[in-house]
């Protein structure tokens, strides 16, 4: 598939002058214009300062769990509507609003949670969407998809491709403007190599299919410019070799045009934004010698990068981004919060007013017509989880569409700030650190929170729930960018590779010093809690170095290095494990995991500890969990422990969530009290776990029951939803309202319509 960040489409219409200011408001049926006072104004509409009060009200952990519903908003072509993704009940839906009014036109029921993750637009009047299945293949169950379009006129739901030949849902390399037909890559059948079929969407059916590029040389991979044209092919031979060929029209054959071996060349890193119709050069994110990712042209005669196009000093690039016709509009980047650079004058523009208008943060445009007259944009911080509006420049005017913590206010929330320390090597880190709010300058409890990967991975200041709850209670919370981050060049990375469990860890406990030498943590109550990679950590402070740290907490921690080396070896592609084992095993081949992982060491662990897992882990699997915790008994050692039976490495349900941060908190108001936890607060928080525990189970038994009750009613179909989309209070607009100080009024936004997709075939 053609990739690009994000697309976005047509030329932006002419912005107002840079002097021009944007009014916030609350949502409206019909949004009132801006007074001319307004609109000529030099300086952005500002809400008035709310004082909070000097200790913040405790949020409860329900807000911190009720997490963003809306995924991927996009607007249509024509800017009329808008669509996003959401989880709710258990159930994932693709919600449409009208643009004008925010008002809900209908719901799209696509199944259970999980099983559609990538939607777009199709035309004005259709959506295609991706469902993830489940397939026999001989007598295994193998994760397969199928690519559907919903029809927004006839209200129907039909399967795009070939339905009874692969697994796979194919590639969507092209999109027709006017929503009539789609290019689409996939095998003819679950082994062979991919060909290009056009198949219209308007529910005529495979059989209405026309084959465009038959499978060739071996490709595994296809690109189509911007007129539907296939230009371009990738082959893979064997683990570390990769071809390309390229052809520069319709009526052209394929030639070889390059050829590298990974890890020889930077080829296997580049990454293919668009092919222009009118020529060979097109834009590629290719790593530089700093190991950053640069915007260089691209000759696809050649196969090699050329003019750069834009390179950030001290940063790497995210994303590029392009227009419809593969003119390059910007690029983002992150130091510690998402930033733009953009090219295209008008869109700077309106980021730029859009910036001064909401203040302090980060403004990202998530999408916007083709025509430019309508954008969606959110708005937020690392203190704030932000708010998407509906911006129609024309106007003026940024209609509040929804808050995505509805009911966390932000004012309550401690912003995280930037910190640089020296490891003990002498190696500069960076990391953040968030400080209770109104409880003090100084001596806190102290929550050190490494972030997951190891590698490809970094902190930001960003918004964080756990973090933000953590800090709600009273305790300091500090993540550290320990060497091997992503985000700092190649240098900083390969600092990393061989270090997990020693010169990584050197960096956290060096993180926590700094903390202590700084005057803001208390050391006799520091814990380390984490997730993933960042669990593993946490466990190995304790029993590394049981001096410093009095708990620990993990979240689908690794506790045995070498079953999980194993483990991700399996699950890799095999091109690419070789280079991950080089990073995590580096130069010393000598080295054990054994003398790093908390399971063999289980002897040393003196410090209480939480462990919780999810016994769906694909990533980190359960049976991490299972080993340490046998490890514990077998020497008599208690560990509290939770475990969800429906959950994987991520938490994705709400009931859970909340479960997981309950018992958290409870868990450190026993081991690692903040200052105002009372015996009584304690208790209750005991209480409140245990009661999370009990609804996270009775929810799981209910669904069984319910799964169970509806295979028996139709064990060939889909599961059908149990209700209308009741989400949308989710968002709460009147509570958006009161918290960004804008107009009161706002009307309760309903579904008007909901449909449900035909069980796949």
């Amino acid at each position: 598939m053609l990739t690009a960040a994000a697309l976005l489409l047509g030329n932006p219409a002419t912005a107002q002058d840079d002097a021009g200011t944007v009014e916030a408001s609350a949502p409206v049926v019909n949004s009132a214009e801006v007074d001319a006072e307004a609109q000529s104004s030099s300086e952005p509409i500002a809400a008035p300062i709310v004082e909070p009060d000097r200790r913040p009200k405790l949020i409860p952990t329900s807000a911190f769990a009720s997490r963003s519903q809306i995924f991927d908003a996009e607007l249509s072509p024509d800017g009329s509507k808008f669509a996003y993704r959401l989880n709710s009940d258990g159930r994932a839906r693709i919600a449409i609003f009208d643009a004008a009014t925010r008002r809900a036109i209908r719901t799209i029921d696509v199944g259970e949670a999980g099983t559609a993750r990538w939607f777009r637009w199709a035309g004005n009047n259709r959506l295609l969407f991706t469902l993830r299945t489940r397939a026999l293949l001989g007598f295994r169950s193998i994760a397969a998809s199928r690519l559907m379009v919903h029809d927004l006129v006839t209200e129907q739901t039909h399967p795009i491709g070939l339905s009874n030949r692969s697994t796979d849902g194919g590639d969507v390399l092209h999109v027709d403007p006017q929503g009539q037909f789609a290019l689409l890559s996939m095998g003819e059948n679950t082994f062979s190599d991919p060909s290009v079929f056009r198949f219209p969407l308007d529910g005529s059916g495979e059989e209405a299919g026309t084959l465009v590029q038959a499978r060739e040389n071996g490709i595994d991979q296809w690109w189509a410019d911007h007129n539907g044209v296939i230009r371009l092919g990738l082959k893979r031979a064997g683990e570390r070799k990769l071809s390309y060929y390229y052809r520069a029209g319709a009526d052209e054959e394929f030639v070889h045009v390059t050829k590298a071996s990974l890890g020889e060349e930077a080829i296997d890193k580049w990454d293919i934004l668009s092919i222009a119709a009118d020529g060979d050069i097109g834009q590629a994110l290719v790593e530089d010698e700093r190991g950053f990712s640069v915007l260089r042209e691209f000759d696809f005669r050649t196969g090699t990068a050329g003019e750069l196009i834009y390179a950030n000093p001290d940063w790497g690039l995210e994303s590029a981004y392009v227009d419809e016709k593969g003119a390059v509009l910007g690029a983002e980047f992150v130091d510690d919060i998402e930033r733009y650079e953009w090219f295209d004058q008008d869109l700077a523009r309106h980021q730029n007013r859009l910036q001064r208008s909401l203040g302090e943060g980060a403004v990202r445009i998530l999408s916007r017509s083709a025509d430019g007259t309508r954008m969606l944009v959110w708005h937020g911080g690392g203190s704030d989880p932000g708010v998407v509006y509906v911006y129609t420049p024309g106007r003026n005017k940024l209609d509040v569409f929804g808050e995505l913590r509805p009911d966390v206010d932000h004012k309550q929330l401690s912003p995280p700030q930037p910190i640089t320390y020296s490891a003990r090597d002498g190696t500069q880190i960076s990391g953040y650190l968030t400080l209770p709010r109104e409880r003090g300058s100084g001596n806190f409890p102290l929550i050190v929170n490494p972030h997951g990967g190891p590698y490809g991975i970094r902190s930001t200041m960003t918004y964080d729930d756990e973090v933000q709850m953590l800090a709600n209670r009273g305790y300091a919370v500090l993540q550290p960018n320990f060497r091997g981050s992503d985000g700092f060049g190649r240098a900083f990375a390969e600092l990393g590779y061989g270090q997990i469990g020693r010169a990584m860890q050197d960096d956290i406990d060096d993180a926590t010093d700094w903390a202590i030498a700084q005057g803001y943590a208390d050391p006799e109550r520091i814990c380390v809690v984490g997730g993933s990679y960042g669990g593993y950590t946490s466990l190995w402070a304790v029993i590394r170095n049981p001096e410093r740290y009095r708990c620990a907490a993990s979240w689908a921690g690794v506790m045995d290095f070498e079953a999980q080396r194993k483990h991700t070896r399996e699950k890799l592609p095999r091109r690419s494990r070789k280079d991950w084992n080089d990073k995590i095993v580096g130069g010393d081949i000598e080295f054990s995991f054994d003398d790093v992982s908390p399971v063999q060491q289980i002897e040393r662990l003196t410090k209480p500890v939480l462990l919780a897992h999810g016994k769906y882990d694909g990533i980190v699997p359960f049976s991490q969990f299972t080993a340490m915790r046998q490890a514990a008994e077998e020497n008599d050692i208690p560990v509290e422990t939770l475990v969800f039976d429906d959950e994987g490495h991520a938490l994705s349900e709400m009931v859970n969530e909340q479960a997981w941060y309950d018992a958290l908190l409870a868990f450190l108001a026993k081991e690692n009290p903040a200052d105002f936890n009372t015996p009584e607060i304690v208790e209750e928080q005991a209480k409140l776990a245990a009661e999370r525990a009990e609804e996270a189970e009775a929810a799981r038994k209910a669904e069984e029951e319910r799964l169970a009750a509806e295979a028996e009613r139709n064990a060939n179909a889909r599961k059908k939803a149990g209700q209308l989309m009741d989400a949308v209070a989710i968002f709460s607009t009147q509570a958006g309202a009161k918290k960004r100080n804008a107009p009161a009024a706002s009307p309760v936004l309903s579904v008007e319509d909901s449909v449900e997709i035909p069980a796949p075939e």
